[in-house]
């Protein structure tokens, strides 16, 4: 299969960790006869360097004409640190999101039996954890109207959504639901928001759709509680944008590090795939970072963009190999032998070719 792949590095870690997915991705298609086409476009900071826009027209173009997207990080102190900065990274991001139409953010959070207690969380809170979020990403208040009032001494920002934006997010709930228990939690804040009101208006309205998913509604603060408490209890849980980008960090602590969780967010237009973890400027060039998230998120990429399931099967196999033999970035080493993020990748593509 010839395959037609966007390659959006980003910024600080970003070009290590996804220089490593591209060199297990390439070891998979050696392997099962695919061709990868890899096309390579500016996001981010980096972009806003060479062109003044994180989003320019030009890889606008190039991820419109990919099967798929393989995503890094933005981010930049510089831009962090300037609270008057008219252009902004996470520009770029939202940019992206709204333009490709990717409306669903899947963020699966699941332990591995070898790194179990790295976790912060005790053993027996977490064993068992396979639960992923659906958040809604091109909508609600991080796309709603904001400013300045008063002299610029109240400041506002907006959260809109129309029963559409949520139903079409609920459905991909749903569908997901039916594959693995058929539980769903949709996670709000209607006893105070009247656009959380309308989520769970729209989705109880579905529920005679599905009539084999069971399906419980619980307010946010009270799911960010029981995901410290018991984390395994929950499958599906679908939400809105903000309340998402908080809930799925704070889920992707339970595996012992952000660097191991992938993510893919589903769109109108393509799907694009990336790590959960930001740029970790920290980190940049440094060769530490780990590369697993990213990896996994190729997986995924195989698995959801081109059904080719056997191959992200090997990749998540060999991955899992690896932290069982220890060949680990220095976020999971504890003091002892860690691996440079370049010697992960080659690990992984040497067993994948073996």
């Amino acid at each position: 299969m010839k395959l037609n792949i966007a390659l959006l590095s980003g910024d600080g870690i970003g070009p290590e960790v996804i220089d490593q997915a591209v060199k297990v991705s390439d070891a998979i298609a050696n392997r099962f006869n695919h061709s990868i086409n890899w096309v390579k476009a500016l996001t981010g900071a980096a972009a806003i360097d060479a062109v003044g826009d994180p989003y320019p027209l030009e890889t606008h173009q190039i991820c419109l004409n990919a099967d798929a997207i393989l995503f890094g990080a933005i981010g930049h102190p510089k831009f962090d640190n300037n609270p008057f900065a008219k252009v902004r990274p996470e520009q770029g991001l939202l940019k992206m999101r709204k333009d490709l139409g990717l409306f669903a953010n899947v963020r699966p959070t699941f332990t591995f039996p070898s790194l179990i207690d790295k976790s912060p969380l005790k053993r027996e809170r977490i064993e068992g954890t396979d639960l992923v979020f659906l958040r809604e990403l091109t909508s609600g208040i991080y796309f709603g109207e904001r400013g300045r009032k008063d002299n610029g001494n109240t400041a506002f920002d907006t959260c809109t959504y129309t029963r559409e934006e949520v139903k079409r997010l609920a459905k991909k709930g749903f569908e997901l639901a039916m594959n693995r228990s058929k539980k769903l939690c949709c996670v709000d804040k209607a006893n105070v928001l009247e656009s959380s009101r309308l989520w769970r208006e729209t989705v109880q309205s579905m529920e005679k759709d599905y009539p084999e998913v069971t399906v419980t509604y619980e307010f946010v603060d009270a799911v960010a509680m029981r995901l410290i408490q018991w984390p395994n209890s929950y499958d599906v849980l679908i939400t809105e944008n903000l309340f998402g980008d908080i809930l799925t960090d704070e889920a992707s602590v339970i595996s012992g590090s952000m660097g191991l969780m992938p993510s893919a967010s589903i769109g109108l237009k393509t799907s694009l795939f990336e790590p959960i973890h930001g740029s970790y400027p920290q980190a940049t060039g440094k060769n530490i970072a780990n590369p697993i998230a990213t990896i996994l998120s190729a997986a995924m990429m195989f698995e959801d963009a081109f059904n080719l399931k056997k191959e992200a099967d090997l990749i998540r196999n060999v991955v899992n190999q690896s932290l069982e033999e220890s060949i680990v970035s220095e976020d999971l080493s504890n003091g002892g032998k860690s691996y440079k993020t370049s010697e992960i990748g080659d690990w992984l593509s040497n067993q994948i070719l073996k």
